[in-house]
């Protein structure tokens, strides 16, 4: 038996594609110390694994403090998380032994941990994956596109944080690259190839192996009798950015009193009180069993978020993607390229748009059959199985 360190932020998407990962590493008799915001504890210690925390506020008000804008504003809001998370896990491991360490991709300086620690890493990746050229390629158009009195004082800034990581973490950091996607010898990416944007300019060190998905409420909390054999729409805009009360209105508008049965989760931000009269063909409620539902769901309007983008396809489901935030954009884009649906901006979004965008897709067969491709290949992977196979290989060389 091993013992592993894996480091996590706080946010579904980070956090959901790892929970099958870690129950089949503890099956397989590793020992798993599992390092999330206090929101998640619950969720990772029905796996099995040892749950320290950190402090999730702290964490959210350091990365937003290097700013939104621009990529390299990003990278320092990731380097001012460290002074939030390196210490508290040092102070909670401290005596422990651990074998490897695998943290995620962006949040919780991962890479700096393991070579602190000295351990062999393994990088989390659940989201598109980025070669060091596409990153380094953005950071060009940054300085080429963004005036000098703007740029200079952000790059400054990424300049200034290495030199303080180095101080006080004994650590070097060459480039934004290395702050913003973790690298290591060992990256499982919870995609496949296929989806990847340019999949094949990925080196034998990023190992594909699908979706790794879990449920995440139960069936019992959800009726799903009066959606069978219904031509069923589902709704959601995931966990995050989902205080829309405009859109679920919209919604209502667009597709209410339509032979269609509307599923619409809108989170526990939004009263469904707040929306007013809701159309008699809409079943609105705060949670509800996503992949259930999508096993029933002639079509999925969503945000675009990794883990939900993958749940669709997962089930075959052609998808109208509303992205918000993020990396969404970026996976709308590719499920567009791959015809798997349509791509709609939030900003201009009418009720015309909307249910013309679902007719279109409901009614040409094209989205379902590249959907249900993308699918196949999905299934073909070993997913969370591989993932761990893909580990205690690389464990048992380091």
């Amino acid at each position: 038996m091993a013992r592993v360190l894996f480091i996590n932020g706080g946010s579904e998407g980070h956090i959901n594609p790892t929970i099958r990962v870690v129950q089949e590493l503890i099956s397989r008799g590793e020992e798993v110390v599992y390092f999330c915001i206090e929101a998640y504890r619950e969720r990772m210690e029905k796996t099995g694994t040892i749950v320290r925390t950190f402090d999730g506020q702290k964490l959210i008000k350091a990365f937003i403090s290097g700013g939104r804008n621009y990529v390299l504003e990003r990278v320092n809001g990731l380097l001012f998380t460290a002074d939030i998370v390196i210490p508290s896990v040092l102070e909670q491991i401290k005596g422990e032994h651990f074998d490897y360490i695998i943290h995620d991709s962006m949040f919780g300086c991962g890479r700096i941990l393991a070579q602190m620690l000295k351990l062999p890493a393994i990088n989390s990746c659940t989201s598109f994956a980025q070669t060091e050229a596409s990153f380094n390629s953005k950071l060009e158009q940054f300085h080429a596109s963004v005036p000098a009195e703007i740029a200079q004082p952000i790059n400054d800034t990424f300049l200034s944080l290495t030199e303080k990581v180095k101080e006080k973490y004994h650590v070097e950091v060459h480039t934004p690259y290395e702050v913003f996607c973790n690298p290591a010898p060992l990256t499982i990416v919870y995609t496949t190839r296929e989806f990847q944007p340019d999949g094949e300019a990925f080196d034998h060190s990023y190992h594909f192996v699908g979706p790794s998905l879990s449920s995440r409420v139960n069936q019992k909390d959800f009726d799903l009798t009066p959606i069978q054999g219904k031509s069923l729409i589902y709704i959601s805009l995931g966990t995050v950015f989902n205080q829309t009360i405009d859109f679920y209105k919209l919604c209502f508008e667009a597709l209410g009193d339509t032979e269609h049965t509307i599923v619409m989760s809108i989170g526990d931000k939004v009263h469904i009180s707040d929306l007013g009269e809701i159309p008699s063909n809409f079943i609105v409620k705060s949670y509800v069993p996503q992949t259930d539902i999508l096993q029933y769901a002639k079509l999925f309007i969503t945000h675009g978020g990794m883990n939900s983008t993958h749940e669709g396809l997962f089930y075959g489901v052609p998808l109208l993607v509303i992205p918000q935030s993020a990396d969404q954009p970026i996976i709308a884009g590719q499920v567009t390229n791959i015809g798997a649906g349509i791509t709609l901006r939030m900003q201009s979004l009418t009720t015309q748009q909307l249910r013309e965008a679902a007719d279109y897709v409901l009614s040409h067969s094209s989205f379902k059959k590249a959907a249900a491709s993308m699918q196949q290949s999905f299934h073909e992977l070993g997913r969370y199985v591989q993932a761990v196979d893909e580990i205690l290989e690389y464990r048992s060389h380091n």
